[in-house]
Order: structure tokens, then C-alpha cells, then sequence
């Protein structure tokens, strides 16, 4: 019998101040993968709260994965003023050292949504013992994602074929550039937050990061 869930509001030591979190987990049991969520952008109204975020994380979790969200610097009681990504990255990185102190033995995953995605695949390009990277709605009309040119950490991307913000068009013509291994799902019908479509988007990131390669 697996151990009970638990989501426990947590406090994370950021480089602008404290940052908010919201770990879930299964207190007393194996955990043998980590995961980070980082939201879409602070100015347009994400926070760790947005429902594709809370998809994500919930369906690793289902997996047995322990999973943080966390609020940007700026966002909900995190402390700080938006930085236009470059502190951004750093939030994201304090969350990744933090899972890692906590779970030291844990294989360690990456996801992010939007805006989130981009700070997500920044971070997956330099950091070296992370299994794999999971993008839902990559913004390369508005974001480089050169990084991913180079990077060979597993890339798995989800995308909605009917995304208004982040035109699948636009990531179509970016993906063949990335570095192997990667892979991508497109779910028919989707727009950018997945409305109404929420379980395709957890049938899809699950379908993903079950059948990645490891690195």
C-alpha cells in the first residue's frame, strides 16, 4: 500500500528573497525521481496556481514522482520584482538545488510551461545530472531557445495544434534544430492553456516522460 499524498506549502531560500513553493509527496516512501514545474509569465497572471502547471505536476506525481511548483520571484509571497528571465533562472535553479538537498539519491526531471519552459530549458542546458526536461508551449516566436541546439539532456515537448500564443507553425520550424534526443506531441485541438483539454495534456506529458531516454 503506497504511502499517503501530501502538499505542504514550503519556503525556499531565493537570490531575491524568500521564494513560495507548494511540494507534493509521499512522506515515508522511496522517492526515486524529483520534479520542478516553473509557470508561465509573472506579467500576464502565472503563478504556481496556473492549471497546465498544476496538469503537469499532478500527473508526474501520479507517477510516483515528488513534485515542486513554485512562485517566480515577485509572484504570490515570493519576494523581488520580475527580471525578465535572467533572475527568473536563478528561482528556477535555487528550486533545483533545494529538491536536491532534499532527495540526494533522486533522479531529477525538469518542466515548465510557456514562459516557464523557457526558463526551464535554460536551466536544463547546464545542468548536468538531470534526466530529462519536459516543455509544454515553448514560446520561440517571442524566446531563444538556441540552447537547445546544443543540449543533449532529453526534450520532451507538448504542444497544443490550435495555440494562439505560441503558434505551432513557429515551433515547427525551430524543433528540427534541437538536439537529440527529443520528441514531441502535438494534441489536436488544444489552445495555449489546453481549455477543455487538460487530460490530453496529462495523457500526452505522461506518454512522454515514460518512454524517454535517460541521460
Amino acid at each position: 500500500m503506497s504511502a499517503p499524498a501530501r502538499l505542504a506549502t514550503v519556503t525556499i531560500d531565493g537570490p531575491a528573497g524568500p521564494l513560495e513553493a507548494v511540494l507534493q509527496e509521499r512522506p515515508g516512501s522511496e522517492t526515486p525521481v524529483t520534479a520542478v514545474v516553473c509557470h508561465p509569465h509573472p506579467l500576464y497572471g502565472g503563478t504556481l496556481h496556473n492549471k497546465v502547471v498544476h496538469r503537469v505536476a499532478a500527473t508526474y506525481h501520479a507517477l510516483g514522482v515528488a513534485v515542486l511548483r513554485f512562485n517566480f520571484r515577485g509572484v504570490g509571497q515570493s519576494a523581488g520584482r520580475h527580471d525578465h528571465g535572467a533572475g527568473e533562472l536563478e528561482d528556477a535553479r535555487a528550486a533545483y538545488e533545494w529538491m536536491r538537498a532534499r532527495y540526494p539519491g533522486a533522479r531529477r526531471w525538469l518542466a515548465g510551461f510557456s514562459f516557464g519552459s523557457w526558463i526551464a530549458a535554460r536551466l536544463a542546458a547546464d545542468t548536468p545530472d538531470l534526466e530529462q526536461v519536459t516543455l509544454v508551449a515553448p514560446p520561440v516566436h517571442s524566446s531563444p531557445f538556441d540552447v537547445l541546439r546544443r543540449a543533449t539532456v532529453p526534450k520532451n515537448v507538448v504542444q497544443g495544434a490550435a495555440d494562439e500564443v505560441c503558434p505551432l507553425a513557429k515551433l515547427q520550424a525551430e524543433f528540427p534544430y534541437w538536439a537529440d534526443p527529443k520528441r514531441l506531441v502535438v494534441v489536436d485541438g488544444a489552445s495555449h492553456f489546453f481549455d477543455r483539454m487538460l487530460e490530453p495534456l496529462g495523457d500526452a506529458v505522461r506518454s512522454l516522460v515514460a518512454g524517454a531516454p535517460t541521460g
